[in-house]
Formats: C-alpha cells, sequence, structure tokens
C-alpha cells in the first residue's frame, strides 16, 4: 500500500521504517529536510518538501498520516491539506489532537468529501521493534480499508490495534490512556522514594525492581524501564526534578470534571507534575507560615549562603 506521512520526527520516522519494512511505499516530508534525505537514503523513503510535492506523488486514492504535534501545526497542515487532495482521499492523524478538534476536523473535512481517521498512537521510541498500540476513530468502512497499514504497525496483525469507534473516539481513548499513564508512573515513583527513605534497610532499589518484575501484580514494562533507570544511577544525579505534562493529562482530567467522574490519581499526578514545574514553591512556604501561626509549629528559614536554618 502508498502512504504518506508528514512529520518524520522520533515516531514519524519510526513509523515510516517500520511501514517500509512490512512492504509498504512510504513518500515522506518534514519541515526540516534533513530528516526527509536521511530516510530516503537509510530505508528508500521517497522524498517530498512540500506539501503540494507529497500530494503530487501519491496516487489517488490517497492515505496521508500526520504525525506532527497538536494544535496549530496539524490545523495548519489539514487546511493545507484540504484544497489539495481529492474526494474520497483520507487524512489519519496519528498525534495527540483532542478529541473535539478531532471532531470538527472530519466535519469540515466531509463537506469537501476528505476522510478523517484520528489515531491515538502509543509506543514511543520502542514502537519500531515492539509495535505500536492504536487506538482509531473512524468509519468502519474506511478503517477496514486501512487495515494493511494498521496490521503492520501493531505489535500483531490481530492484536495491540482496533477501531474504538467513531470519529474523535481514538483521541478520546488515547486520552484517558495517558491519563492512567499518569497515575501508574506517580504510584511507581513515590514507592520507590518511600523505599530510598527507609534508611535503616538501606534498600537495593534496582534489586526490588528487578524482583518485582517476575511474578508480582505490579510488574510492568514500566517497572522495567525503571529497573533500567536505577542500575544506570539509582541517585539520578544528573536529572533534574522538573517534569513536563502532555495536553491529554489536562484534557483528562477536565473530561472527568465535565462528566461528574471522581479521579483523584490522575488529577493529582497532573498536579505532581506542575508542582516539579514551580522554581519558588510558594503555597509551600505560605503552609509552613500558617502552620507557625495557629500552632507554634516548627518552620525553617534560608540563611544566605542557602543552609537550613531551624527556628
Amino acid at each position: 500500500m502508498e502512504i504518506g506521512i508528514v512529520g518524520l520526527g522520533k515516531m514519524g520516522g519510526n513509523i515510516a521504517r517500520k511501514l517500509v519494512a512490512g512492504g509498504h511505499t512510504v513518500v515522506g516530508y518534514n519541515l526540516e529536510p534533513l530528516l526527509t534525505k536521511n530516510l530516503n537514503a537509510e530505508i528508500g523513503l521517497r522524498p517530498s518538501f512540500s506539501l503540494e510535492e507529497l500530494v503530487a506523488e501519491l496516487s489517488p486514492v490517497r492515505t496521508i498520516w500526520l504525525m506532527i504535534p497538536a494544535g496549530l501545526p496539524t490545523e495548519m497542515t489539514i487546511d493545507s491539506l484540504k484544497s489539495l487532495l481529492d474526494k474520497g482521499d483520507v487524512i489519519i492523524d496519528g498525534g495527540n489532537s483532542n478529541y473535539k478538534d478531532s471532531v470538527r476536523r472530519s466535519k469540515e473535512l466531509m463537506r469537501v468529501g476528505i476522510n478523517f481517521v484520528d489515531v491515538g498512537t502509543s509506543g514511543g521510541i520502542w514502537g519500531l521493534s515492539e509495535g505500536y498500540s492504536m487506538m482509531i476513530g473512524g468509519e468502519p468502512e474506511i478503517v477496514d480499508k486501512l487495515e494493511p497499514i494498521f496490521s503492520v504497525l501493531a505489535p500483531g496483525k490481530d492484536k495491540g490495534w482496533g477501531r474504538v469507534g467513531p470519529v474523535g473516539a481514538g483521541h478520546y481513548a488515547k486520552m484517558i490512556h495517558n491519563g492512567i499513564e499518569y497515575g501508574l508512573m506517580q504510584a511507581y515513583a513515590e514507592g520507590f522514594e518511600i523505599l530510598r527513605s527507609k534508611k535503616e534497610f538501606d534498600f537495593d532499589l534496582k534489586n526490588i525492581a528487578e524482583i518485582w518484575m517476575h511474578g508480582s501484580v505490579i510488574r510492568s514494562w514500566l517497572l522495567e524501564l525503571i529497573e533500567e533507570i536505577l542500575k544506570s544511577d539509582e541517585e539520578l544525579r544528573d536529572i533534574l526534578p522538573w517534569v513536563p505534562d502532555s495536553g491529554e493529562g489536562r484534557w483528562a482530567v477536565a473530561e472527568a470534571i465535565d462528566l461528574d467522574v471522581p479521579a483523584p490519581v490522575i488529577t493529582l499526578s497532573l498536579q505532581k507534575r506542575i508542582q516539579t514545574r514551580v522554581h519558588e514553591d510558594y503555597s509551600a512556604k505560605l503552609l509552613a507560615a500558617i502552620r507557625n501561626r495557629f500552632g507554634g509549629h516548627e518552620i525553617r528559614h534560608m540563611e544566605s549562603g542557602g543552609k537550613d536554618e531551624q527556628d
């Protein structure tokens, strides 16, 4: 099958590699042309250096997979493609767009006869070797026609991918997937910090991670990654305690509020990430001051040299 890919970064590039390895013909376009040229030399990707050239290189009925940042980059790209594509062509958004945007874009594209499919794609940099988990939203007949693409990208021909509902459902499922991911990672991080803080037992954290990887009910791929991290440097000396959050975590929390669904774990996991980026934690300072005022509780001050001084 022939497919165009817009966005040849870490995930887009690996998706191109996996599709070519699976026997598909890939025409690629990236804003930074060097990535396009490199993939042409590496895997025989057919290069294009503009959206116009990409569309011209593809035979009707065209399928174009977008693997670019959510928001304005995706919006602008779809707007440009809308005037270049023909009736019956298909745009796949494999990025992390808000599901509401996907529903809206599908309606706009359908007015000119262009089909739209949203794919919540999980797998990160490991997708090339392990396969991608894909939650797909779209019309059943369109998704069926794209089966040769999904079955090559997935962990197995009949596993790790599937249509989960109409347009928007794929990105909705991915949004909740990422919210769950936030909670899982936060629980692991907190658990290992508690172990590390129990100095009298002098726990070997990487040993515990390895033990938990076999037979434990909390074994997982994330735990496997934790074990690898701890083997490299258990003290994490070169890592700043700064954790960004993607849009999906925030959207998942907002959706829970809109639906009146309690989601304290996901919500607090998001808040914890935000907290890591507060360089001067004003709320913690104020909390300490209030506790001191009403109950005479301990309060610590910073000396000019940066050392804690206890009242």
